[in-house]
């Protein structure tokens, strides 16, 4: 679950820390637009363009995340929030030391990283050298440590109790006999319950990857070497270009459009709020990523239209929190685009696979919503020819006229920004460049960015360049920050992990015990399910891909199968009492108890479940769409 303080979350868009992911964000998408250009000869290339955009993929990771331990939203178990209310504040500073002494040494190690890079004296491209790339993590990491530090306590008490964790490197640092296999076991143990009781998941596997190596007598360099291998993905730029072209629509008025357009189109079924509530949340969510966003974002619009059309309150809330989660199968999803890169699967081939099982799974929402529209007598208009005309494409064929015959160019703006057309042409801007083969992902993503922003800023002037566009580019900063210092950190545990053998070895207990690939499939969903429902969707497919692929592998499901399966499995993880991270979510901003929200969603859980399995036992829906089209 997501960690949230209401107290300092603003952040001047003056300050360099404000300014520099506006900057770093204008790099990643521009520069892969040029690339294209330059392929078609349109203008020059950028010598190393790309490699660039993948180390401001780098910065951009450091930066959030140090925006994000700013606001006090770095991603953590959701356990936390179910230790007693007196222990939470002595909680909350052990943890906070304990993530200030991981990221501290994180600091220290990266630190020497850089020192080793400028003295090799490599380049990056454009003659910047490697060193200055990398000197983003040290300093990231140490403001992360402070202000772990600060957010420990309202007062200088607990602050100075949890600064005392900086100390704690630099002690071990001169006890060498702290190597030995007693160490390595107490340490490991405090990790991880310091992770249950709050320690953000960065700091988990940071500190796991120090622990280990460390017991190995390996560097601690090697952490942060292999967090460097961040830049070296190509395709790990697209996460936080889609991230921030949903950001930019959902800061439009895009919502408001998409919501008339389908309540014209479908209004006039049985439960067609209720199907448009699903619709619009699988639509933000596959560009945002995060299903919170949509939740704290369209939950306000929506849930008070569907009281007021005559759906209970309790339906309303839970169709809501559900559908919150539920397009995280359609281009361009992060964390599709995550699986994909981690799994080493094609991600074109992961979007094409779970084009049916989401559908699928909207359809079962959706109908859900038709059986109680037509239970209630839930409010339905009369569909009107016109309306939805006017809706999908306003008053375009009057821009001509308005422009040439009457000169009018005030009129002709407004005209062009009558309708939602230009919304709705997105995915497919989206899919023809992703699956068409005219761009790569990260140009497609930055084409994205760019379309979304002309759209909202220019056509429809819903969202000012100077006034909002820093506010908004800092928020999707903070999101990508969270996730991508996870994988960064992810990456030295992971590295440790495959050089001792665990993943093998687990593999070999798993056949030992497990000789149906059914009974696998069964007990792989059972274990995602805990999994998805104590930590965010991104750690898990960190922690969990690098175990379970070879398994699947070994049981002979196909790896996009496979994926699919990880996906909804982690998807419905988000509605899963006792700790989902939607019903919190949920609680929170329409102010109701957890046990209600609980309460609410469970006929959605149990449609839930039973799409998951479906999907699980009939490889076909998964795998049809790609057979068909011979991938």
């Amino acid at each position: 679950m997501t960690q949230h303080d209401t107290r300092d979350t603003k952040l001047g868009t003056g300050s360099v820390e404000g300014f520099l992911p506006l900057l770093v964000f204008a790099g990643m998408a521009l520069l892969p637009l040029v690339e294209f250009a330059g392929r078609f000869g349109v203008i020059g290339k950028i010598a190393g363009s790309s490699v660039i955009v993948q180390h401001l993929t780098l910065w951009i990771a450091f930066l959030g995340a140090a925006l994000a331990a700013r606001s006090n939203r770095l991603l953590a178990l959701s356990t936390a929030t179910l230790l007693p209310q007196w222990f939470q504040p002595r909680s909350r500073v052990l943890t906070a030391a304990i993530g200030a002494a991981v990221t501290a040494a994180l600091s220290w190690a990266s630190l020497e990283m850089v020192r080793i890079d400028r003295e090799a004296g490599e380049i990056v491209a454009l003659g910047i050298p490697v060193w200055v790339a990398t000197a983003i993590m040290p300093v990231g990491f140490a403001a992360i440590a402070l202000r772990l530090i600060w957010h420990a306590a309202a007062g200088w008490r607990g602050r100075l109790l949890a600064a005392l964790g900086l100390a704690l490197p630099a002690v071990i640092s001169f006890m060498p006999e702290l190597q030995g296999p007693e160490c390595r076991a107490v340490g490991i143990a405090v990790l991880l319950l310091a992770t249950v009781l709050g320690l953000p998941i960065f700091a988990t596997l940071g500190g796991l990857a120090l622990v280990l190596f460390w017991a190995a007598g390996v560097p601690l360099a090697a952490v942060p070497v292999a967090t460097y291998q961040l830049s070296a993905s190509p395709m790990l730029p697209a996460i936080p270009l889609f991230t921030l072209a949903g950001y930019i629509l959902a800061e439009g008025g895009a919502s408001q459009r998409l919501v008339r357009v389908f309540q014209a189109l479908v209004g006039w079924m049985p439960g067609g709020l209720a199907i448009v509530t699903v619709v619009i949340f699988a639509f933000f969510t596959s560009f945002t990523g995060a299903s919170g966003v949509a939740i704290l974002s369209l939950g306000g619009l929506l849930l008070p239209v569907l009281v007021k059309s005559g759906y209970p309150e309790r339906f309303s809330i839970g169709l809501v929190t559900s559908s919150g989660s539920i397009g995280l199968l359609f281009p361009p999803s992060l964390a599709v685009i995550l699986y994909g890169v981690y799994s080493q699967t094609p991600i074109d081939t992961l979007f094409i696979g779970g084009l049916l099982p989401g559908f699928m799974l909207v359809l079962m929402v959706a109908a859900w919503g038709v059986r109680q529209g037509v239970k209630t007598g839930a409010g339905r208009q009369r569909f009107q020819p016109k309306e939805a005309a006017a809706a999908v494409w306003g008053e375009h064929w009057q821009w001509l006229p308005s422009l040439v015959v009457h000169a009018r160019w005030r009129g002709a703006l407004k005209v062009l920004r009558s309708g939602a057309d230009w919304e709705l042409l997105l995915p497919l801007v989206v899919l023809v460049g992703v699956f068409g083969g005219f761009m790569t992902l990260v140009e497609t993503a930055a084409l994205t960015v760019v379309y979304a922003l002309v759209v909202e800023a220019f056509v429809y002037q819903d969202l000012s360049i100077r006034k909002d566009l820093p506010r908004v580019v800092i928020e999707c900063a903070t999101l990508v920050g969270g996730v991508l210092i996870i994988l960064g950190t992810a990456m030295g545990f992971t590295n440790y992990l495959i050089d001792a053998g665990v993943p093998a070895a687990f593999l070999e207990w798993i056949k030992g015990h497990i000789q149906s690939p059914l009974m696998f499939l069964l007990a792989l969903n059972v274990f995602l399910l805990v999994v998805g429902c104590m930590m965010d969707i991104y750690s898990a497919i960190l922690i969990v891909v690098p175990l379970i692929a070879p398994i699947g592998a070994a049981y002979g499901i196909h790896p996009v199968h496979l994926g699919i399966i990880f996906l909804t499995n982690l998807e419905l993880g988000y509605i899963t009492p006792p700790v989902g991270m939607n019903l919190f979510l949920s609680a929170y901003r329409f102010n109701r108890p957890v046990v209600e929200i609980i309460r609410s969603t469970l006929p959605f859980l149990l449609i839930r479940v039973f799409g998951v399995l479906l999907i699980t036992y009939v490889p076909f829906i998964s795998l049809g769409l790609l057979h068909f089209l011979g991938r």
